[in-house]
Protein backbone atom coordinates (compact mmCIF):
# COMPACT_ATOMS: atom_id res chain seq x y z
CA UNK A 1 0.00 0.00 0.00
CA UNK A 2 1.55 3.37 -0.97
CA UNK A 3 1.69 6.12 1.33
CA UNK A 4 -0.05 9.20 0.16
CA UNK A 5 0.84 12.24 2.26
CA UNK A 6 4.70 12.38 3.79
CA UNK A 7 7.25 15.48 4.19
CA UNK A 8 10.77 16.63 2.84
CA UNK A 9 12.41 19.15 4.78
CA UNK A 10 15.02 21.24 3.53
CA UNK A 11 17.51 24.25 4.94
CA UNK A 12 19.13 27.26 3.35
CA UNK A 13 21.71 28.81 4.78
CA UNK A 14 22.14 32.96 5.17
CA UNK A 15 24.48 33.20 2.38
CA UNK A 16 22.57 31.23 0.32
CA UNK A 17 19.87 33.13 0.87
CA UNK A 18 21.58 36.42 -0.18
CA UNK A 19 22.38 35.10 -3.56
CA UNK A 20 18.70 34.15 -4.34
CA UNK A 21 17.32 37.12 -3.66
CA UNK A 22 19.95 39.35 -5.42
CA UNK A 23 18.83 36.75 -8.33
CA UNK A 24 15.49 37.86 -7.81
CA UNK A 25 16.13 41.53 -8.35
CA UNK A 26 16.33 40.58 -12.05
CA UNK A 27 13.24 39.35 -12.09
CA UNK A 28 11.81 41.81 -10.32
CA UNK A 29 13.27 44.36 -12.97
CA UNK A 30 11.47 42.26 -15.93
CA UNK A 31 8.41 42.29 -13.72
CA UNK A 32 8.60 45.87 -13.70
CA UNK A 33 9.39 46.09 -16.91
CA UNK A 34 6.60 43.87 -18.39
CA UNK A 35 3.99 45.90 -15.92
CA UNK A 36 4.22 49.09 -17.60
CA UNK A 37 3.19 47.59 -21.40
CA UNK A 38 0.47 45.25 -19.87
CA UNK A 39 -0.71 49.03 -18.08
CA UNK A 40 -0.73 50.89 -21.18
CA UNK A 41 -1.59 49.03 -23.43
CA UNK A 42 -4.55 47.86 -21.95
CA UNK A 43 -5.84 51.67 -21.69
CA UNK A 44 -5.57 52.01 -25.43
CA UNK A 45 -6.90 48.78 -25.97
CA UNK A 46 -10.26 49.61 -23.32
CA UNK A 47 -10.55 52.95 -25.43
CA UNK A 48 -10.77 51.45 -28.76
CA UNK A 49 -13.20 48.90 -27.56
CA UNK A 50 -15.33 51.53 -26.25
CA UNK A 51 -15.30 53.29 -29.24
CA UNK A 52 -16.10 50.86 -31.53
CA UNK A 53 -18.92 49.75 -29.62
CA UNK A 54 -20.20 53.82 -29.81
CA UNK A 55 -19.99 53.78 -33.63
CA UNK A 56 -21.44 49.99 -33.64
CA UNK A 57 -24.23 50.93 -31.76
CA UNK A 58 -24.88 54.43 -33.99
CA UNK A 59 -24.60 52.59 -37.01
CA UNK A 60 -26.39 49.41 -36.71
CA UNK A 61 -29.03 48.72 -39.38
CA UNK A 62 -32.34 46.13 -37.78
CA UNK A 63 -32.91 44.04 -40.46
CA UNK A 64 -35.24 40.79 -41.03
CA UNK A 65 -33.58 37.31 -41.43
CA UNK A 66 -35.94 36.30 -44.24
CA UNK A 67 -34.50 37.94 -47.16
CA UNK A 68 -31.24 39.48 -48.11
CA UNK A 69 -30.97 42.85 -48.54
CA UNK A 70 -28.16 43.72 -50.93
CA UNK A 71 -28.42 47.13 -50.01
CA UNK A 72 -27.30 46.55 -46.64
CA UNK A 73 -23.87 44.62 -47.86
CA UNK A 74 -21.12 45.73 -46.00
CA UNK A 75 -23.28 47.70 -43.18
CA UNK A 76 -23.18 46.81 -39.74
CA UNK A 77 -27.10 44.77 -38.90
CA UNK A 78 -28.75 43.64 -36.64
CA UNK A 79 -30.73 41.02 -37.06
CA UNK A 80 -32.63 37.86 -34.66
CA UNK A 81 -34.28 34.44 -35.68
CA UNK A 82 -33.81 31.06 -35.30
CA UNK A 83 -31.22 29.03 -36.54
CA UNK A 84 -31.05 25.70 -38.07
CA UNK A 85 -29.12 22.78 -39.61
CA UNK A 86 -29.80 20.35 -41.62
CA UNK A 87 -28.28 16.40 -40.80
CA UNK A 88 -27.18 15.24 -37.77
CA UNK A 89 -23.84 15.39 -35.92
CA UNK A 90 -23.00 11.53 -34.52
CA UNK A 91 -19.28 10.28 -32.44
CA UNK A 92 -19.20 7.25 -34.36
CA UNK A 93 -17.34 5.75 -31.64
CA UNK A 94 -19.92 5.91 -29.06
CA UNK A 95 -22.84 6.05 -31.81
CA UNK A 96 -24.26 8.73 -30.22
CA UNK A 97 -26.43 11.51 -32.23
CA UNK A 98 -27.72 14.88 -32.24
CA UNK A 99 -29.37 17.32 -34.63
CA UNK A 100 -27.37 20.20 -33.41
CA UNK A 101 -25.24 23.06 -34.28
CA UNK A 102 -22.13 21.40 -32.50
CA UNK A 103 -21.33 17.66 -30.86
CA UNK A 104 -18.76 17.83 -27.86
CA UNK A 105 -17.38 14.66 -26.49
CA UNK A 106 -15.83 15.42 -22.78
CA UNK A 107 -13.48 12.78 -21.53
CA UNK A 108 -12.74 12.93 -17.88
CA UNK A 109 -9.51 10.30 -16.66
CA UNK A 110 -9.15 8.98 -12.98
CA UNK A 111 -6.06 10.02 -11.83
CA UNK A 112 -3.34 10.80 -9.56
CA UNK A 113 -3.24 14.44 -8.16
CA UNK A 114 -0.18 15.85 -6.14
CA UNK A 115 -0.58 18.48 -3.62
CA UNK A 116 2.34 20.19 -1.84
CA UNK A 117 1.73 22.62 1.29
CA UNK A 118 5.14 24.59 2.10
CA UNK A 119 5.84 25.88 5.21
CA UNK A 120 8.90 28.46 5.93
CA UNK A 121 10.30 28.92 9.17
CA UNK A 122 13.88 31.10 9.87
CA UNK A 123 16.43 30.03 11.72
CA UNK A 124 18.68 32.61 14.56
CA UNK A 125 21.67 33.61 11.94
CA UNK A 126 19.34 34.03 9.20
CA UNK A 127 18.99 30.65 7.41
CA UNK A 128 15.89 29.01 6.83
CA UNK A 129 14.04 25.74 7.22
CA UNK A 130 11.28 24.59 4.47
CA UNK A 131 9.03 21.41 5.42
CA UNK A 132 6.98 20.93 2.41
CA UNK A 133 4.16 18.01 2.58
CA UNK A 134 3.22 16.62 -0.53
CA UNK A 135 -0.26 14.16 -0.41
CA UNK A 136 -1.56 11.94 -3.21
CA UNK A 137 -5.23 12.10 -4.13
CA UNK A 138 -6.95 10.11 -6.55
CA UNK A 139 -9.46 12.51 -8.54
CA UNK A 140 -11.59 12.63 -11.87
CA UNK A 141 -10.00 15.32 -14.15
CA UNK A 142 -10.71 16.54 -17.50
CA UNK A 143 -7.12 16.96 -18.45
CA UNK A 144 -4.52 14.33 -18.26
CA UNK A 145 -2.20 15.73 -15.06
CA UNK A 146 1.55 15.07 -16.15
CA UNK A 147 3.01 13.28 -13.42
CA UNK A 148 6.66 13.62 -14.51
CA UNK A 149 6.98 16.33 -12.35
CA UNK A 150 5.36 14.46 -9.32
CA UNK A 151 8.06 14.19 -6.18
CA UNK A 152 7.15 10.38 -6.06
CA UNK A 153 7.16 9.91 -9.65
CA UNK A 154 7.37 6.44 -10.39
CA UNK A 155 5.21 5.22 -7.39
CA UNK A 156 2.19 7.97 -8.41
CA UNK A 157 2.70 7.71 -12.53
CA UNK A 158 -0.40 8.37 -14.50
CA UNK A 159 -1.05 6.48 -17.77
CA UNK A 160 -1.03 8.42 -21.06
CA UNK A 161 -5.08 10.01 -22.06
CA UNK A 162 -5.62 7.75 -25.11
CA UNK A 163 -9.27 9.13 -25.93
CA UNK A 164 -9.61 13.05 -26.74
CA UNK A 165 -12.08 15.44 -26.36
CA UNK A 166 -13.75 16.11 -29.85
CA UNK A 167 -16.36 18.35 -31.18
CA UNK A 168 -18.40 18.73 -34.50
CA UNK A 169 -20.07 21.11 -35.88
CA UNK A 170 -22.81 21.27 -38.08
CA UNK A 171 -22.02 23.15 -41.49
CA UNK A 172 -24.33 25.30 -42.85
CA UNK A 173 -25.89 26.74 -40.06
CA UNK A 174 -28.65 28.57 -41.27
CA UNK A 175 -30.83 32.26 -39.83
CA UNK A 176 -33.63 32.44 -42.23
CA UNK A 177 -31.45 33.99 -45.31
CA UNK A 178 -28.44 33.76 -43.54
CA UNK A 179 -25.34 31.75 -43.17
CA UNK A 180 -23.59 31.82 -40.21
CA UNK A 181 -19.76 32.32 -40.13
CA UNK A 182 -17.74 29.87 -38.31
CA UNK A 183 -17.10 32.83 -35.71
CA UNK A 184 -20.73 33.68 -34.90
CA UNK A 185 -22.02 29.81 -34.92
CA UNK A 186 -19.01 29.30 -32.43
CA UNK A 187 -20.67 31.46 -30.26
CA UNK A 188 -23.57 29.49 -29.60
CA UNK A 189 -22.95 27.68 -26.68
CA UNK A 190 -26.15 26.63 -24.94
CA UNK A 191 -25.22 23.21 -24.19
CA UNK A 192 -26.65 20.56 -22.56
CA UNK A 193 -26.16 17.13 -21.70
CA UNK A 194 -26.73 14.41 -23.62
CA UNK A 195 -28.05 10.93 -22.52
CA UNK A 196 -25.76 7.95 -23.90
CA UNK A 197 -26.56 5.98 -26.63
CA UNK A 198 -29.17 3.00 -26.64
CA UNK A 199 -27.66 1.29 -29.27
CA UNK A 200 -23.55 0.74 -29.01
CA UNK A 201 -21.25 -1.20 -31.30
CA UNK A 202 -20.83 -4.69 -30.29
CA UNK A 203 -17.27 -3.85 -30.17
CA UNK A 204 -17.10 -3.96 -25.89
CA UNK A 205 -13.82 -2.42 -25.46
CA UNK A 206 -12.51 1.02 -26.50
CA UNK A 207 -8.79 1.56 -26.10
CA UNK A 208 -8.31 -2.02 -24.22
CA UNK A 209 -11.17 -1.33 -21.67
CA UNK A 210 -14.53 -2.49 -20.93
CA UNK A 211 -16.99 -0.42 -21.88
CA UNK A 212 -20.15 0.04 -20.12
CA UNK A 213 -22.70 2.25 -20.42
CA UNK A 214 -24.81 4.37 -17.83
CA UNK A 215 -27.61 7.11 -17.90
CA UNK A 216 -25.43 10.08 -18.89
CA UNK A 217 -22.20 8.83 -19.76
CA UNK A 218 -20.03 5.67 -20.82
CA UNK A 219 -17.46 4.38 -18.69
CA UNK A 220 -14.22 2.47 -19.64
CA UNK A 221 -12.54 0.21 -17.42
CA UNK A 222 -13.28 -2.96 -15.05
CA UNK A 223 -15.90 -1.17 -12.86
CA UNK A 224 -17.67 2.09 -12.89
CA UNK A 225 -18.21 1.11 -8.63
CA UNK A 226 -14.40 1.09 -8.33
CA UNK A 227 -12.68 2.80 -10.63
CA UNK A 228 -8.87 2.63 -11.06
CA UNK A 229 -6.36 4.88 -12.16
CA UNK A 230 -6.73 5.05 -16.33
CA UNK A 231 -10.55 5.00 -16.32
CA UNK A 232 -12.34 7.27 -18.34
CA UNK A 233 -15.60 8.96 -17.53
CA UNK A 234 -16.95 10.14 -21.27
CA UNK A 235 -20.40 12.14 -21.85
CA UNK A 236 -21.59 14.48 -24.40
CA UNK A 237 -23.13 17.41 -24.61
CA UNK A 238 -24.91 19.31 -27.63
CA UNK A 239 -25.48 22.92 -28.60
CA UNK A 240 -29.31 22.92 -30.01
CA UNK A 241 -30.68 25.27 -32.93
CA UNK A 242 -32.73 27.62 -31.91
CA UNK A 243 -33.66 31.72 -31.40
CA UNK A 244 -30.29 33.91 -31.50
CA UNK A 245 -29.44 37.44 -32.46
CA UNK A 246 -26.52 38.56 -34.44
CA UNK A 247 -24.44 42.10 -34.59
CA UNK A 248 -22.21 41.46 -37.49
CA UNK A 249 -21.45 43.21 -40.94
CA UNK A 250 -23.49 41.59 -44.11
CA UNK A 251 -21.25 40.13 -46.30
CA UNK A 252 -22.87 37.99 -49.64
CA UNK A 253 -25.66 36.62 -47.53
CA UNK A 254 -23.42 36.02 -44.69
CA UNK A 255 -21.17 37.56 -41.75
CA UNK A 256 -18.21 38.89 -41.10
CA UNK A 257 -16.52 41.35 -38.48
CA UNK A 258 -17.52 44.71 -38.59
CA UNK A 259 -14.25 46.93 -38.49
CA UNK A 260 -15.16 49.99 -37.28
CA UNK A 261 -12.95 53.54 -37.70
CA UNK A 262 -11.83 53.42 -34.28
CA UNK A 263 -9.59 49.65 -35.28
CA UNK A 264 -12.18 47.53 -32.99
CA UNK A 265 -14.19 44.79 -34.82
CA UNK A 266 -17.52 43.56 -34.05
CA UNK A 267 -19.49 40.47 -34.83
CA UNK A 268 -21.45 39.18 -31.90
CA UNK A 269 -23.95 36.47 -31.26
CA UNK A 270 -26.49 36.20 -28.51
CA UNK A 271 -28.79 32.85 -27.89
CA UNK A 272 -32.36 34.19 -27.61
CA UNK A 273 -33.76 36.62 -28.44
CA UNK A 274 -31.82 39.80 -27.27
CA UNK A 275 -32.62 43.41 -28.19
CA UNK A 276 -29.47 45.39 -30.12
CA UNK A 277 -28.96 47.70 -26.96
CA UNK A 278 -28.58 45.04 -24.71
CA UNK A 279 -26.35 43.45 -26.79
CA UNK A 280 -24.21 46.80 -27.01
CA UNK A 281 -24.98 47.08 -22.98
CA UNK A 282 -23.48 43.44 -22.35
CA UNK A 283 -20.15 44.31 -24.67
CA UNK A 284 -19.40 47.40 -22.68
CA UNK A 285 -19.88 46.06 -19.33
CA UNK A 286 -17.61 43.10 -20.51
CA UNK A 287 -14.49 45.74 -21.88
CA UNK A 288 -14.90 47.61 -18.12
CA UNK A 289 -14.75 44.27 -16.74
CA UNK A 290 -11.68 43.19 -18.89
CA UNK A 291 -10.17 46.80 -18.33
CA UNK A 292 -10.16 46.18 -14.06
CA UNK A 293 -8.75 43.00 -14.38
CA UNK A 294 -5.57 43.60 -16.42
CA UNK A 295 -5.26 46.85 -14.09
CA UNK A 296 -5.00 44.65 -10.73
CA UNK A 297 -2.83 42.36 -13.20
CA UNK A 298 -0.52 45.36 -13.84
CA UNK A 299 -0.56 46.45 -10.41
CA UNK A 300 0.51 43.04 -9.08
CA UNK A 301 3.54 42.40 -11.40
CA UNK A 302 4.82 46.06 -10.33
CA UNK A 303 4.23 45.21 -6.27
CA UNK A 304 5.91 41.43 -6.98
CA UNK A 305 8.88 43.37 -9.12
CA UNK A 306 9.60 46.08 -6.57
CA UNK A 307 8.98 43.75 -3.77
CA UNK A 308 11.93 41.27 -4.94
CA UNK A 309 14.02 44.60 -5.37
CA UNK A 310 13.86 45.14 -1.93
CA UNK A 311 14.18 41.37 -0.95
CA UNK A 312 18.17 41.43 -0.35
CA UNK A 313 17.42 44.36 2.18
CA UNK A 314 15.17 41.96 4.30
CA UNK A 315 16.97 39.11 4.06
CA UNK A 316 20.11 40.51 5.16
CA UNK A 317 18.45 41.44 8.43
CA UNK A 318 17.62 38.07 9.14
CA UNK A 319 20.21 37.27 10.75
CA UNK A 320 17.97 37.96 13.82
CA UNK A 321 14.44 36.88 12.18
CA UNK A 322 12.55 39.40 14.10
CA UNK A 323 14.59 42.56 12.84
CA UNK A 324 14.00 40.64 9.49
CA UNK A 325 10.47 40.33 10.00
CA UNK A 326 10.20 43.83 10.69
CA UNK A 327 11.91 45.27 7.99
CA UNK A 328 10.07 42.85 5.12
CA UNK A 329 6.77 44.48 6.57
CA UNK A 330 8.63 47.68 5.52
CA UNK A 331 9.85 47.22 2.52
CA UNK A 332 6.24 45.34 1.64
CA UNK A 333 5.09 48.70 2.56
CA UNK A 334 7.52 50.98 0.33
CA UNK A 335 7.09 48.94 -2.69
CA UNK A 336 3.25 48.96 -2.09
CA UNK A 337 3.44 52.93 -2.32
CA UNK A 338 5.48 52.96 -4.99
CA UNK A 339 3.67 50.36 -7.14
CA UNK A 340 0.53 52.46 -6.43
CA UNK A 341 1.02 55.72 -8.08
CA UNK A 342 3.50 54.68 -10.36
CA UNK A 343 0.60 52.28 -12.12
CA UNK A 344 -1.56 55.50 -11.93
CA UNK A 345 1.56 57.23 -13.73
CA UNK A 346 1.70 54.32 -16.69
CA UNK A 347 -2.12 55.19 -16.63
CA UNK A 348 -2.47 58.56 -16.86
CA UNK A 349 -0.15 58.50 -19.40
CA UNK A 350 -2.26 56.18 -22.14
CA UNK A 351 -5.13 58.23 -20.45
CA UNK A 352 -3.17 61.67 -21.78
CA UNK A 353 -2.14 60.08 -25.07
CA UNK A 354 -5.73 58.74 -25.83
CA UNK A 355 -7.93 60.95 -23.94
CA UNK A 356 -6.38 64.16 -22.20
CA UNK A 357 -8.90 65.00 -20.39
CA UNK A 358 -9.41 62.22 -18.78
CA UNK A 359 -5.33 61.46 -18.11
CA UNK A 360 -4.37 64.82 -16.88
CA UNK A 361 -6.52 64.98 -13.29
CA UNK A 362 -4.97 61.30 -12.87
CA UNK A 363 -1.63 62.39 -13.75
CA UNK A 364 -2.23 64.91 -10.27
CA UNK A 365 -3.21 61.91 -8.25
CA UNK A 366 -0.05 60.39 -8.80
CA UNK A 367 1.81 62.53 -8.31
CA UNK A 368 0.28 63.76 -4.88
CA UNK A 369 1.21 60.29 -3.97
CA UNK A 370 4.57 60.29 -5.06
CA UNK A 371 4.92 63.68 -2.59
CA UNK A 372 3.16 61.43 0.01
CA UNK A 373 5.50 58.60 -0.21
CA UNK A 374 8.47 61.10 -0.05
CA UNK A 375 6.75 63.45 2.80
CA UNK A 376 6.56 60.10 4.96
CA UNK A 377 10.02 59.00 3.66
CA UNK A 378 11.60 62.28 5.10
CA UNK A 379 9.93 62.69 8.30
CA UNK A 380 11.00 59.09 9.34
CA UNK A 381 14.81 60.37 8.77
CA UNK A 382 13.92 63.49 10.40
CA UNK A 383 12.84 61.37 13.58
CA UNK A 384 15.36 59.27 13.36
CA UNK A 385 18.15 62.13 13.35
CA UNK A 386 16.70 63.60 16.55
CA UNK A 387 16.52 60.49 18.35
CA UNK A 388 20.17 60.59 17.19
Amino acid sequence: MLEDTFTVASSTGWFGRIGQSIKGVLFGLLLIMVSLPVLFINEGRAVKTSKTLIEGAKSVVVVSAETVNAKNEGKLIYLTGDAAVEGVLKDSKFNVMAEAVSLRRKVEMFQWKENTQTETKKKLGGGEETVTTYSYEKVWSDRAINSTGFHKKQEYANPKLFLDEKTWTANPVTLGAFELSAQLVGQIDNYTELPTSDVVEERQEIGGKKLHKEAALFYLGESPASPAIGDLRVSHEAAMPGAVSVIAKQTAGSFEPFVAKAGGTIELLETGTVSAEAMFAAEHQANKFMTWILRLVGFILMLVGFSLLFRPLSVLADVVPFIGNIVEVGTGFVAFLLSLPLSLLVIAAAWIFYRPLIGVPLVIVAITGFVFLISKLMAQRSKRAAIA
